[in-house]
């Protein structure tokens, strides 16, 4: 059977003077991601010769259909963010070698400019693209010797709706759902972190098996947006060390990537994942 992630499309240097950033979208998730490196560690990893990455989730007040308080205007952060921040900088950090930082910090900030499901998620895929695109740059300025990153890491949300499987939960599904469940893995398939609770009845480990089969499917999709993604930037010369007096016709290029099932997905609701109403899915992949 056969199924497939909501459209995907990723726009790099959207704006602002980040050393790497990247504008992520999945479905109608839109999530903005900004990578900076600067001199300096935390208290406790001082006169170690090791760096740090760390990572700060919000989300704008309006990206929902109702507006939030900005979290600046509160007395403390949202707790929900700072759980999410966490989970993204310890996603990241399993698949670099900070020892070769020396002592310096990454700095992974990600705004959700638009929500529909799958926050968390996106934000750590979209992490892991621009921290490839800002290691990239690090090595041509020499902020870094060799590559710190061993391997990308990429996020999805899986879950079970009206008994069904489904892949990559918009928030209609997402409020839905029996269970709901978010994986993070490696590009060779090893598991970074699973999130998982069943709302309204307990999961079988067959379903569970069901689940991991899904999730897998599905990041494996995003790696192959990702790649296609830094292979059109190759291709395009597009990779640049960012600078005060970035061209504007360079930092607004767009490379849309976007899934076989971007036309069907304009008319119809996605089938479930594991279910007769499956459609036969096009392998075209348009850029724009």
């Amino acid at each position: 059977m056969e199924s497939v992630i909501r459209p995907v499309k990723i726009v790099h240097d959207a704006f602002g003077y980040a050393d790497a950033s990247v504008l992520f979208e999945q479905g109608k998730t839109k999530i903005l991601c900004n990578v900076t490196l600067q001199d300096g560690v935390p208290p406790f990893l001082k006169h170690q010769g090791t760096g740090w990455l760390t990572a700060e989730y919000s989300m704008l007040p309006c990206a929902t259909h109702y507006r939030t308080t900005r979290e600046s205007s509160q007395q403390y952060r949202n707790p929900r963010s700072v759980e999410i921040s966490r989970l993204i900088g310890r996603s990241l950090r399993t698949t670099i070698d900070l020892k070769m930082l020396g002592e310096k910090t990454i700095y992974v900030d990600c705004d959700v400019l638009q929500a529909d499901g799958g926050t968390r998620v996106a934000s750590i895929t979209a992490a892991s693209c621009a921290l490839q695109l800002a290691q990239t740059r690090w090595l041509k300025k020499g902020s870094i010797k060799q590559p710190i990153i061993s391997e990308p890491v990429a996020a999805i949300s899986v879950g079970i709706v009206d008994g069904e499987v489904q892949l990559d939960l918009n928030q209609q599904q997402d409020s839905q759902a029996q269970a709901d469940f978010n994986f993070v893995v490696t590009k060779s398939g090893a598991v970074v972190e699973i999130q998982g609770t069943a709302e309204k009845m307990p999961v079988s480990w067959e379903q569970f098996e069901l689940l991991r089969k899904a999730a897998s499917v599905g990041t494996e999709q995003l790696f192959v947006r990702c790649t296609e993604f830094f292979n059109w930037l190759e291709n395009k010369k597009t990779v640049h060390t960012p600078s005060h007096s970035v061209d504007a016709s360079d930092k607004h290029v767009r490379h849309d990537i976007v899934s076989p099932s971007t036309v069907q997905a304009a008319k119809s609701e996605k089938a479930p994942f594991f279910s007769l109403a499956n459609r036969q899915l096009s392998k075209d992949v348009s850029e724009k």
